[in-house]
């Protein structure tokens, strides 16, 4: 499959595509005139991508489980799991940091709010 029909299957763009393959996320061969040739299973290797990138995955860290998917689902191997879930411990550790960051500059604006108000 061309990437044009790779784009075109997945709803992906080809700058997109040639930028996962830059990531080592997506694989191609080149035929003998150059052109990049994707595997037939590709439209299913770039919904995976697609999925794991919405659910906040870096592409170093998708480029490290991606080999571990099974099937279109995705659904993921047990043996990442551990891996998984130290991501979503980090998330869960910069949404704190960014709750407190938030309450610390929303009483910063509260205050000169107020000072504001009684000048």
């Amino acid at each position: 499959m061309k990437i044009g029909e790779l784009a075109r299957e997945s709803g992906v763009n080809p700058r997109l595509l040639r930028y996962y393959e830059e990531q080592g996320l997506l694989r191609s061969e080149r035929s003998g005139g150059g052109h990049r040739r994707y595997p037939a299973n590709a439209v299913t290797v770039v919904h995976n991508i697609r999925t794991l990138l919405a659910a906040g995955l870096p592409t170093a860290v998708i480029r490290e489980v991606l080999p571990c998917i099974e099937g279109p689902g995705p659904e993921i191997h047990p043996c990442v799991l551990s891996y998984l879930q130290e991501q979503l411990g980090d998330i869960d550790t910069r949404i704190s940091t960014l709750q407190s960051t938030r309450t610390a500059l929303a009483s910063l604006i509260e205050a000169t709010e107020r000072t504001q108000a009684v000048a």
